[in-house]
């Protein structure tokens, strides 16, 4: 079995907390303990008597019971917590994908699922967004990758790094695709609820008896610290994921698991998914004219969700030759498309503080004047 390095997340690991902006994130700014505390109305007292014993492995049940009450007919036996939907999607691809296995995987995404599916031998069907379609599949695309044997299907929905989300079409074609060829359907859908301007994106929960959807608190919830995310699925596939868990982090934080309770508390997560949409609704205005201030530089689309916006570039600089020009001189981390297997692409994190927006931008145009 050879290893598929992750780029992206490498990159961002190695630099994200030693640049001035960081403008690679696709989070929100992230929430205090104390800002969570307050939002659900209680004290550090109360955080701070938990005892820091061993966890319930697969999740406390107060947690799982929270997590299961977001998708219609979900049980706490539905239900596994993981450490990040990271810890999920790892899980759920070591239990479904074996050598030889045909993959097929909406692209361009986080790359986690694809590094995945090379690692443990499979053979990738790519189903590529088309920004000619407004970062939407060809129909015909769909029906080519999800072909007859096809073991796995991978979507990100809102996507990454597009911030697209699936038109209702191609759901029920991936779906019906999915179905026919008896294939899992494996929905990474952790920007749901960081919509900018419409409801929440549907979950593909529900649509079929092999499907299997994967979240968290990093990035609607502005809660990456926690390191709190879940898998759903029927409870025979629950099952073997937590066996595999066991060889992994084996539980999650007790702190995290009553804290993620708590932000999963209905009056508390709407008013944690609020305060999301209102720094997507006054931070996008700022990327966007920024954008626009160069004329015919930079092609791109806004995004339906999550506080992230891929823009082309027409400059002939690789985008990771770009990307450590910006880091190196002027202290500011983006994201290269070649990362997503697209060169020439950027994507822009606009969730920080104003302030930090604001000043990562001034970098990032100082490094592009300087390509002139």
């Amino acid at each position: 079995m050879s290893f598929e390095p992750f780029a992206m997340e490498r990159w961002q690991s190695t630099w994200e907390n030693r640049v001035r902006y960081n403008l690679s994130e696709s989070g929100v700014h992230p929430l205090s303990v104390s800002e969570l505390l307050a939002l659900a109305g209680q004290t550090p007292d109360a955080v701070g008597a938990s005892r820091l014993g061993y966890p319930q492995s697969n999740g406390s049940e107060p947690l799982r019971t929270a997590i299961a009450a977001l998708y219609p007919g979900a049980t706490p036996d539905h239900v596994l917590v993981t450490n990040g939907s990271a810890e999920a999607n790892f899980c759920a691809c070591w239990q479904l994908i074996q050598p030889g296995d045909r993959v097929a995987i909406v692209l361009p995404t986080y790359m986690q699922t694809w590094g995945l599916a090379r690692t443990f031998g499979a053979q990738i069907a790519p189903i590529w967004l088309r920004e000619e379609l407004g970062w939407q599949p060809d129909l015909v695309d769909v029906d080519t990758a999800i072909a007859a044997g096809t073991k796995l299907v991978v979507v990100t929905n809102p996507n990454n790094p597009t911030g697209a989300v699936l038109a209702a079409e191609a759901i029920a074609r991936i779906v019906r695709r999915a179905t026919e060829a008896g294939a899992w359907l494996l929905s990474d859908e952790v920007y749901q609820g960081a919509e900018r301007e419409t409801d929440a994106t549907s979950s593909m929960w529900g649509r079929g008896e092999r499907v299997l959807v994967t979240n968290g608190l990093s990035k609607a919830y502005g809660l990456p610290g926690l390191r709190i995310g879940w898998c759903v699925a029927p409870p025979s596939l629950i099952a073997e994921l937590w066996a595999r868990k066991d060889y992994t982090t084996i539980g999650p934080s007790v702190v995290s698991d009553w804290l993620a309770t708590r932000a999963l508390e209905p009056v508390v997560r709407g008013k944690i998914l609020e305060r999301t949409r209102k720094i997507l609704k006054a931070n996008w205005p700022v990327l966007e004219r920024w954008l626009r201030s160069f004329g015919d530089q930079f092609t791109f689309r806004a995004p339906d969700a999550g506080a992230i916006c891929y823009a082309r570039y027409r400059s002939s600089i690789n985008s990771s030759a770009l990307a450590e020009r910006m880091r190196r001189g002027h202290d500011v981390l983006i994201v290269p498309g070649d990362q997503f297997g697209m060169d020439h692409f950027i994507r822009f994190g606009f969730g920080p503080q104003r302030a930090d927006l604001e000043g990562g931008l001034g970098r990032v145009a100082e490094a592009l004047h300087q390509l002139d």
